[in-house]
């Protein structure tokens, strides 16, 4: 019986080591512009390093981006890589700027379990930065898609007038 609780006991506490308990393992994929962090820490604001170095969220509504709906293109705040043209921006109401799709090939997906269940976070495919996450809740008359972006993470660059 003593051998019968024991073993219990061991599954059980095996049983409650849970995903949202640990540390997401971020891709480990090398990148173009790579930094250290004091680096990052020096070229970033301190809100631009604490979403797009330590995966952080800035409060809904708050960025100037959110209805900013002129004509332009969404750069990466940490390496100036194109990421979303403002042609496909939308009110998604989450308080965010959200897009139904990104520059191609300028945006990688990882898996991010830091709310206890598994999102699709996005990266910049050059500096590996944390942008946001992707949801299967956007436009059905385009992609389907809603990339829900901090506005810390971007730097909006108007389009020339010619």
């Amino acid at each position: 019986m003593r051998r019968f609780i024991l073993v219990l006991i061991g599954v059980l506490a095996i049983s409650c080591t849970s995903t949202a308990q640990k540390e997401t393992k971020k891709n480990k994929k090398s990148y173009k512009v790579s930094k250290t962090d004091a680096e990052w820490k020096k070229i970033l604001t301190s809100e631009q390093y604490y979403i797009l170095r330590r995966a952080g969220t800035e409060r809904p509504f708050s960025s100037p981006l959110n209805k900013l709906y002129a004509p332009g293109i969404f750069y990466c705040a940490a390496c100036n890589t194109p990421l979303y043209e403002s042609k496909y921006k939308f009110d998604s109401g989450t308080g965010w700027p959200s897009f139904d799709r990104a520059v191609e090939g300028s945006v990688d997906k990882d898996v991010d379990h830091k709310l206890g269940y598994a999102r699709s976070e996005l990266l910049c495919t050059t500096c590996g930065g944390h942008l946001g996450h992707v949801f299967n809740d956007g436009p059905r008359e385009t992609t389907g898609k809603r990339h829900c972006i901090n506005g810390d993470a971007l730097i909006f660059k108007p389009k020339d007038k010619k």
